[in-house]
């Protein structure tokens, strides 16, 4: 079973060790890749903040901690 598949939720990601944030993170693009190849669509926004998303979940109480997401072009 992969890092990725014992994700059901923001508190699991808060249980890994620091060592296992960098194999989830690669998991997580993985799974990005094979998802948009198969679909079509952007994907360097999404391949760019894999890191910074599984950071924020792991040291924030989310979701009783809000996330933000601005989505815009310009953001």
């Amino acid at each position: 079973m992969t890092l990725l598949e014992t994700i059901t939720g923001p508190a699991d990601v808060r249980r890994l060790s620091r060592d296992q944030l960098q194999p989830l993170a690669d998991e997580v693009r993985r799974r990005l890749i094979e998802v948009v190849s198969q679909t079509g669509g952007h994907i360097g926004a999404g391949l760019g903040v894999v890191e910074l998303t599984v950071a924020l979940h792991y040291l924030f109480d989310t979701p009783n901690d809000r996330l933000i997401w601005d989505v815009g072009h310009q953001a």
